[in-house]
């Protein structure tokens, strides 16, 4: 079985936990804590970590990667929080997939935050509302690209674009609170529309297409390091953290 969890980053291309094109993989929402391990109990020989949850329930925790790993099931990430979390535990056989997981392990990006984005609950399609700050970035620079903006203009954007609180960073606020006046504000907000650069989202289908083309079956259990199990992960699994997310 092929597990992916998605949810704002590729929206629009999951229809009732599938996605054309790529049958043979399970869609799951963003990840929480536990749910990783539950899918390896439930025999899942390769998954793919795009989106995560991170603020009302604990995120997907990196011991439940390395079980997952332990046990031989490949484990993708890339996009947003999977590139993190891929990032983090590359050194352990997690497969990092895109430009944004190349910037964490290089350093260019290191704050959670440069991924996350405001999007709407599961029951109404995890839609994104505002816009991570990789893709705003991404943006900036291909409207100056373009020569839509100056550079003196990109330099102001990028530094704004930092200081807005992520749930609140979208195109429409960042025109309005870099220009002076409203028709300013307007001619902004269409140059950076017409240079939308939806980095996550490329970054998704390449890791899409990884977890589609890797055999459903899992691999060796890995020779250089040995699955710990700690005071912690023996509470979470009595706490039926292996069969149940853990939401609190």
């Amino acid at each position: 079985m092929k597990i992916l969890f998605v949810g704002p980053t590729l929206t629009e291309r999951v229809r009732e936990g599938r996605i054309d094109g790529y049958p043979g993989i399970v869609c799951r929402p963003p990840a929480a804590q536990g749910d990783i391990a539950r899918a390896v109990a439930q025999g899942a020989n390769v998954i793919g970590l795009i989106d995560g949850r991170y603020e009302d329930v604990a995120a997907p925790w990196h011991k439940e990667i390395l079980h997952a790993l332990s046990n031989g099931v490949v484990v993708f990430g890339g996009g947003s929080l999977g590139a993190l979390r891929a990032a983090e535990c590359a050194a352990y056989g997690m497969i990092g997939v895109g430009q944004v997981f190349h910037r964490y392990v290089s350093g260019d990006l290191v704050d959670d935050s440069d991924v996350a984005q405001l999007h709407a609950p599961e029951e109404f399609g995890s839609f994104p509302i505002t816009e991570a700050f990789v893709n705003v970035e991404a943006t900036i620079h291909q409207a100056l690209a373009r020569r839509e903006i100056k550079a003196s203009e990109a330099t102001g954007l990028l530094v704004l674009a930092r200081r807005i609180f992520f749930k609140d960073l979208t195109f429409d606020v960042l025109s309005e609170k870099f220009c002076d006046d409203e028709d300013s504000a307007a001619l902004l907000l269409a140059a950076l529309l017409r240079n939308r650069t939806d980095v996550k989202k490329r970054d998704a289908l390449e890791l899409l297409a990884r977890v589609f083309a890797q055999p459903d079956i899992r691999t060796s259990s890995p020779r250089d390091w040995a699955f710990a199990r700690s005071v912690f992960w023996r509470d979470f699994e009595n706490l039926g953290g292996s069969a149940h997310s853990c939401r609190s």
